[in-house]
């Protein structure tokens, strides 16, 4: 994590029309209350977009140019992310889509954190692209959903790093009296672990492409190879 720049945060929520109720709005104003407490401040810009449709999501990372990525909302396994269409009901994004998504923007985003029911299986996929990304492994309260993000975001605040401010917001979840600090799993990009990152929590099985890798012939040896092959 970069402590020495600003680091800009992508708050998306959507709770699309005939979907649960959440208090997405509650959770976001902790997310914002706890950073401006926090005596980094002036490190973080914070970039709020609600009632988030599919086509917004793009808009948004591109707009705010965000190194954190943080999504409220309904999660449906492997069925995908629920966004809202133009009408504002359900729209639903699959992983595969999702994960291609953020490979665009890998270069820039380093966390994402989707605080959605069953939402695990698509950080395991955007996790191939991304270092950090939380996920929910099955279906979890508003109130459990709240108390992670401000443990999250106030390890930030306070300069630590993503893995102490995942293990921070289950820590919360567990003070407040809540039986679901075992459902927020934090996947870490296996390309990441091998840089840096010895002895983490969750190992992505899918690491990055290195599309940086330039093929080298070695005649005479490969037009061998080509001849005995055909």
């Amino acid at each position: 994590m970069n402590t020495d720049s600003i680091q800009k945060i992508l708050l998306l929520a959507a709770n699309p029309i005939g979907s649960q109720y959440l208090r997405l709005g509650e959770e976001m104003r902790e997310i914002q209350e706890g950073l401006k407490r926090s005596r980094n401040r002036e490190r973080y810009s914070i970039a709020t977009a609600q009632a988030v449709r599919y086509r917004d999501i793009h808009r948004a990372i591109l707009e705010h140019e965000p190194q954190i990525i943080h999504f409220s909302g309904h999660g449906a396994g492997e069925e995908g992310l629920v966004f809202e269409d133009e009408t504002g009901a359900a729209k639903l994004v699959n992983a595969e889509a999702m994960a291609g998504l953020f490979q665009l923007f890998s270069g820039q985003v380093e966390c994402v954190v989707l605080n959605a029911c069953y939402s695990q299986y698509q950080a395991e996929e955007i996790a191939r692209h991304i270092n950090y990304v939380v996920g929910m492994s099955q279906a979890i309260g508003d109130k459990a959903a709240i108390e992670f993000a401000v443990g999250f975001y106030d390890a930030l605040g306070a300069s630590k790093g993503y893995e102490f401010a995942y293990k921070l917001g289950c820590n919360l979840i567990r003070v407040a009296g809540i039986a679901e600090n075992l459902t927020p799993q934090l996947v870490i990009s296996k390309n990441r672990k091998l840089l840096n990152e010895p002895n983490k929590i969750f190992e992505s099985t899918a690491p990055k492409l290195d599309t940086n890798t330039i093929y080298i012939e070695r005649p005479p040896i490969e037009e061998k190879c080509y001849k005995a092959i055909v």
